[in-house]
C-alpha cells in the first residue's frame, strides 16, 4: 500500500550533531507471503520524493529547501539521473537474540538487496514483521554507510567543509501490504 507505507531517513554531522531528517515515499511494492511468513518482496522508493523537515534545519543561514535540492543533486542522490531506489528481499529468518536499535518487537532478519545510484548491495537489517489475514506488515530501522554506494560527498578527510558529515545513515522503514 503505498499510500500509507512509507521511509524516513535520519543523518548527521559527526559525533552526531545536527541531525537532520525526512521522507520518501514508496512507488510500488509487492511482498509475497506463504503459511504466514513472508518470502519475498520488492520495493521501489520514489527518490523525488525526498523531503527534509524544516524543524531538523534550526541554524537561521540555512533552509530545509536548500538542504532537500543538495541532497536530490549529483553530490549526494542525482535523482535527475536516479529518480528510484530500490529494494529487493533476498531473505526472511527468525531473528537471533536481540539487536541493538532494533524497531520494538522485532522478530525477524530481513535481508536484500538495496540498490542507490544503480549499485545494488546486500544488507541485513532487525524487523518486525507481521502477516495477518493474508495482510503484511513490516517495521525495521537500520543504518547504512552511504559511502557503499558511492555517495562521497563529505566524506573527504581533506577538506573541513566535508569531513563533517556522516556517512551513516539512519533508514526507517514502515511497509503495508494488502492481500491481493
Amino acid at each position: 500500500d503505498a499510500a500509507t507505507s512509507k521511509v524516513d531517513w535520519k543523518a548527521f554531522h559527526k559525533g552526531g550533531f545536527a541531525p537532520r531528517w525526512g521522507t520518501l515515499s514508496v512507488k510500488s511494492g509487492e511482498v509475497a507471503a506463504t503459511d504466514g511468513e513472508v518470502t519475498a518482496g520488492d520495493f521501489v522508493i520514489d527518490m523525488t520524493s525526498l523531503k527534509v523537515d524544516p524543524a531538523s534545519v534550526t541554524e537561521k543561514d540555512k533552509n530545509a529547501a536548500d538542504l532537500e535540492g543538495h541532497l536530490k543533486n549529483a553530490d549526494f542522490f542525482d535523482v535527475e539521473k536516479n529518480p528510484t531506489a530500490e529494494f529487493k528481499i533476498t531473505k526472511v529468518a527468525n531473528l537471533e537474540g536481540t539487536a541493538e536499535n532494533a524497531v520494538e518487537g522485532a522478530n525477524k532478519t530481513v535481508s536484500g538487496n538495496l540498490t542507490l545510484l544503480g549499485k545494488s548491495l546486500n544488507v541485513s537489517f532487525p524487523a518486525k514483521v507481521a502477516v495477518v489475514d493474508g495482510n503484511v506488515t513490516l517495521q525495521a530501522k537500520f543504518t547504512v554507510n552511504r559511502a557503499d554506494w558511492g555517495i562521497k560527498f563529505g566524506t573527504s578527510e581533506a577538506d573541513p567543509a566535508e569531513w563533517m558529515i556522516s556517512k551513516d545513515i539512519e533508514i526507517g522503514v514502515d511497509v503495508k501490504a494488502a492481500k491481493k
